[in-house]
């Protein structure tokens, strides 16, 4: 068949290690043998970020604003044992952290269900997809290390020069404190990302913090929420048969386990990033998950929801074979190839990616896996195979649907 053609680039963005191997084969064995791929490439490896003082980063997020769409494989945030082991210059921040930042998006987190795979929560039923707020929080914090006694003290110096201040904590000893913050501005757009997304998706969404212990914090998200669905939104929901409420995020953890799903579940930075897991590995697996950040204005990056799979890399550098789970990442392909295609108006493309994600899932369900997949799955029979022929598995379905 004639390869699909692209008028627009995606960014992307190469990651690390394991992934950063699975990504070169997602696109050698199922994208480049039928799309004329057109992209403009970022090498966000931890290697090159640090020698370009993470300017790549920055310079990814840019061309996502530039172009509309991008796809990013997985990165490693560096911790002390990473600055070591890669001699870095610093202890960089995580690129996620600096491209949600610089696009002030939503992440949208849900399973890729597979009936073969049952979830470990025996009620849920349906997909529960986790919005993630995407700035600030302690993935933008300063912190301190205390060696010794002291006052610690919060201070704010406004434009007019006038100072306020408030005592953290009275030191006898050493320590560590943090500070970290959020916008208005950067809540607002989280609230209406979310309540437009559940708007398209005509289901119920929930939003849960802590404004009980947080109560100027996080009761400040609470408040622009209710505000902006009472003004914007409350009308449309109400239409929809759509329901918008606030809980506690212990009550909502309660509440989730207890459901069948089918809602969307926002929560703060962090707590996204906790949840998100917690849902994914409940279903089934990290590397079963959907991740796509959303800005106010319509940008959209896909990523893989899960980590650069370092043990796994470790054996391959040593030669052994693996069988990581590929199917986040190429979902992450899949997205940014439909988005790609809805956008420019190519069906054939749009098509594809459906089609790539259909030939997934029947892999899976026919009874050729991964590893990680192996004891979760009901299929009556089950071939593990390893990472490579695995994607060729898949090929083999999608030849077919073609």
């Amino acid at each position: 068949m004639e390869k699909i053609k692209m008028k627009v680039p995606l960014v992307e963005m190469d990651g690390d290690e394991m992934t950063r191997i699975i990504w070169k084969q997602i696109k050698d064995i199922l994208l480049e043998p039928y799309i004329d791929l057109k992209t403009e490439y970022y090498d966000l490896g931890l290697e090159y970020r640090d020698k370009t003082d993470d300017q790549v980063t920055i310079d990814a997020a840019n061309a996502t604003k530039k172009y509309g769409v991008a796809v990013k494989c997985a990165t490693i945030t560096p911790n002390a044992q990473r600055v070591e082991e890669y001699n870095l210059k610093q202890m960089w921040k995580s690129p996620n952290g600096t491209i949600r930042a610089i696009l002030d998006g939503t992440v949208f987190r849900a399973p890729i269900i597979v009936d073969s795979v049952k979830p470990s929560v025996k009620t849920w039923k349906k997909p529960i997809t986790i919005a993630r707020h995407a700035y600030g929080d302690v993935y933008k914090d300063v912190e301190m290390k205390l060696d010794g006694p002291g006052k610690a003290e919060l201070v704010f110096t406004s434009a007019d020069g006038q100072v306020s201040r408030q005592t953290i904590h009275d030191f006898d000893g050493a320590g560590v404190i943090l500070g970290m913050h959020n916008t208005d501005k950067s809540i607002a757009s989280f609230a209406r990302a979310c309540f437009t997304f559940a708007l398209d998706q005509k289901e119920d969404l929930w939003f849960a913090t802590k404004d009980t212990i947080s109560k100027k914090y996080d009761h400040r998200f609470k408040d622009i929420f209710q505000e902006i669905y009472d003004a914007e939104f409350k009308d449309q929901f109400e239409a929809a048969k759509i329901e918008y409420f606030y809980t506690l995020i212990d009550d909502a953890v309660a509440r989730i386990i207890r459901s069948e799903g089918g809602m969307i579940w926002a929560c703060k930075n962090y707590d996204g990033d906790v949840m998100s897991d917690m849902v994914a590995t409940a279903f089934g697996s990290l590397a079963m998950m959907t991740s796509v950040l959303v800005s106010p204005d319509g940008k959209y990056e896909y990523e893989a929801a899960h980590g650069t799979v370092t043990r796994h890399y470790y054996r391959h550098l040593k030669g052994e074979e693996t069988s990581t789970n590929s199917m986040a990442t190429l979902f992450a392909w899949t997205g940014a190839l439909r988005k790609r295609g809805e956008l420019d108006g190519i069906k054939e493309l749009v098509d594809f990616a459906d089609k790539l994600e259909a030939a997934s899932i029947r892999t899976i369900d026919e009874g050729t896996m991964t590893k990680d997949l192996a004891s979760l799955s009901e299929a009556p029979t089950k071939t593990v195979v390893n990472t490579e022929d695995f994607l060729k598995e898949i090929n083999k379905r999608l030849v077919k649907m073609l």
